[in-house]
């Protein structure tokens, strides 16, 4: 099996002492009712990096992501976040300064909330706006990051009343106001058709290529999902890592084959991926 280390992307540094990762994770490993659900993970993501975390159903990906959010611990291994290890620090501070973009999240908003106040809230990670004080320094930041997503039309409009694709982009505006030091996306395109899972897929390729976005990782479980700009991908199948590393050296038909249990083919076009399985 590969060994999962980061290598720098092309924006890194050429001069200096390495930066130190964002998300570090060394020998980790989840077990729940005597089976592994994580077991033997080696995982580095540089700042400048852009990760996608791709596997079928029952992969691990939603373990990694409640890992890197904060909200699991490791039955064993070394998780460090923004620096912090987890176990050592107050995750409380640290969750602030992590954007997570989910359904789970998406389940937890009040469906009458204003989408304003959606993405406003996030300044302090809440989920109301009766929490927190909130200035019109805030309420600006709201409108800018709804203007960057492309979905300052729906500003007035109540959470509950979005499709499935304005909702993906307020949660997505809600996590760039945030301004977080690190950038989670677990699985964006989930139940979008084809015009709005394309639309997101831009929006979220124009993001990553936005020098001021904070390191990226995007978990899905297509392909077709990756947008353009992301520079490394973890493979994962049954909670072990089956490769890692720079994302056109390690989505290879080979690597995939292994992941999804298929014999799977892959191209590239213009920047975006696909995979199809070969007939049989």
């Amino acid at each position: 099996m590969p060994e999962p280390a980061a290598s720098p992307s092309p924006a890194a540094p050429t001069q200096g002492p390495a930066a130190e990762p964002v998300l570090d994770l060394a020998g980790v490993g989840i077990r729940r009712d005597g089976r592994w659900l994580l077991q033997g993970v080696d995982w580095r993501v540089a700042p400048t990096d852009r990760w996608v975390v791709l596997g079928p159903n029952g992969s691990g990906k939603t373990t990694m992501v409640r890992i890197a959010s904060l909200w699991l611990h490791p039955t064993v291994g070394t998780v460090r976040v923004l620096g912090e290890q987890l176990g050592r620090a107050d995750v409380r501070p640290l969750r602030t300064r992590i954007g997570l973009s989910s359904a789970a999240m998406a389940d937890q908003l009040r469906p009458d909330l204003d989408v304003s106040d959606v993405v406003m809230t996030s300044r302090h990670g809440a989920l109301e706006p009766w929490w927190h004080t909130y200035t019109d320094e805030d309420r600006d930041r709201a409108a800018e990051a709804l203007e960057r997503v492309g979905a300052a039309h729906l500003a007035g409009r109540t959470f509950g009343t979005l499709s499935s694709g304005e909702r993906q982009r307020v949660q997505l505006a809600r996590t760039v106001a945030a301004e977080p030091d690190l950038l989670l996306l677990d699985e964006p395109s989930a139940g979008l058709d084809l015009g709005a899972r394309e639309d997101l897929v831009a929006r979220v390729g124009d993001l990553v290529a936005d020098p001021r976005t904070a390191p990226t990782i995007l978990v899905t479980h297509h392909v077709e999902e990756i947008p353009v700009g992301f520079t490394h991908v973890l493979l994962l199948r049954a909670g072990a890592v089956v490769a890692a590393g720079p994302i056109a050296e390690t989505l290879t038909e080979p690597t995939l084959s292994e992941t999804f249990g298929l014999d799977v083919r892959v191209a590239n076009d213009d920047g975006r991926w696909r995979a199809w399985a070969r007939p049989r």
